[in-house]
């Protein structure tokens, strides 16, 4: 993010002015993955710690001879019990399964469409996915193709990071977050990588 960005947001909220002088400029960047790659990691990551998600992610995409899943045919060429085999859930294998078959139906967007898409197009198509839900959607707007304004309010990361900023007694509820959000806008994507961080390095 650049420097106008920060001195906007801490320019509009006292307590984002302090995030930004603990934590430093927001180094966020977009990955260069299509959105069926990047969709298709975050199904399989789903539930489960880093450390098995990677090793069950490097398992499947093997299975194409490759280190990541972005090719929805090869997908549909294999058969459920070869995902299952690589260590898949059957309702991961469905609904990548199901990722597959929507992007080749144009549903999940290419990266180039995904430029004419405001940002809840994209979330209601993503959504149109078994097994992607709002979150995982929001996910891919920010992390995937940087979009500048995302809130994801149900983040219980978010949500307790917000609680500690501004001294709360509990963390914020979905609703009351999206309130305080407002004056961060159009920044939100910003201000949600400060509030990650104070949920990370404060304690109540």
């Amino acid at each position: 993010m650049d420097d106008s960005t920060h001195a906007a947001l801490a320019k509009r909220c006292k307590v984002m002015r302090r995030l930004i002088a603990d934590h430093g400029p927001c180094p966020y960047k977009p990955h260069r993955r299509s959105p069926f790659e990047a969709v298709s990691r975050a199904i399989v990551y789903q539930q489960l710690s880093g450390k098995a998600a990677g090793t069950i992610y490097a398992r499947v995409a093997a299975l194409f001879d490759a280190k990541v899943v972005k090719d929805p045919k090869a997908v549909l060429a294999r058969s459920d019990d070869e995902l299952r085999g690589a260590g898949l859930s059957r309702n991961k294998t469905a609904a990548l399964k199901d990722l597959a078959r929507k992007t080749l139906d144009g549903v999940v967007p290419t990266r180039r469409a995904c430029d004419t898409l405001d940002d809840e197009d994209l979330i209601d198509r993503l959504v149109a996915v078994r097994g992607v839900g709002r979150w995982t959607a929001e996910m891919f707007l920010m992390s995937t193709l940087a979009r500048p304004d995302v809130l994801a309010v149900d983040d219980l990361g978010l949500r307790k990071g917000a609680g500690l900023a501004y001294g709360l007694a509990e963390a914020p509820s979905p609703k009351e977050l999206l309130e305080i959000g407002e004056a961060w806008r159009p920044w939100r994507t910003t201000a949600s990588w400060y509030l990650w961080r104070a949920a990370d390095t404060r304690t109540p």
